[in-house]
């Protein structure tokens, strides 16, 4: 494994460690503890931590081999969709398969609450939250496209008014000389110029 991590993977552990941090009284069942090879000098070896999984998503879903509690009739499934303006299952296969994802995604988001959050910062948003992560969407006028479009400005006035300058024309040249209507396939030519016809409708 490189021993370099792009700046995502750096803020994801930086915040499996932080969280880890929190629940130093207790272990949720996401936390766990480093073992010594993972550990060198008293700081986490990424390489070792990386080198090998420690939990899955999977393990959120329900078992297979288990058989599934009845939680939804069919019923309440064609009720949401109708109130979800989707269509119906067409055959009592399509019907198994539809309950059984349904009570496979409420068995994850069950697993999600159930997480103690005590003590743990919500997000405000899905994104990097980290300093570094803050740093780089933070737009000021240091911005690199901040600086370019305050650098096609010009002041004017004794109040000093910000008014962009007119911008030099675009050569266009051989970019907007193709003929719109060249795969049409039906065309109508008028004195204001081509246009193509468009049917629509059963032949």
């Amino acid at each position: 494994m490189a021993g370099i991590l792009c700046t995502q993977c750096r803020a994801s552990l930086r915040r499996a460690i932080r969280t880890r941090s929190l629940y130093k009284a207790g272990h949720s069942q996401f936390s766990r503890d480093f073992s010594p090879h993972e550990v060198k000098n008293g700081k986490i070896d990424i390489e070792a931590l990386l080198s090998k999984p420690t939990w899955s998503v999977r393990s959120l879903l329900p078992d297979p081999s288990k058989p599934l509690e009845q939680e939804i009739t069919p019923k309440q499934l064609h009720h949401l969709l109708r109130l979800s303006a989707l269509p119906q299952p067409k055959s009592a296969e399509e019907e198994a398969k539809l309950l059984d994802t349904l009570h496979s995604q409420l068995h994850f988001v069950r697993d999600i609450q159930s997480v103690d959050t005590e003590g743990v910062e919500p997000l405000q948003s899905i994104r990097d939250e980290s300093e570094e992560g803050i740093k780089e969407v933070t737009i000021d006028l240091q911005t690199k496209e901040i600086k370019e479009a305050l650098s096609k400005e010009e002041v004017i006035g004794r109040n000093r008014r910000p008014r962009r300058r007119r911008a030099e024309p675009v050569d266009t040249r051989g970019e907007e000389n193709w003929d719109a209507t060249s795969t049409a396939g039906e065309i109508v030519e008028t004195a204001g110029g081509k246009f193509f016809i468009v049917r629509s409708g059963k032949e």
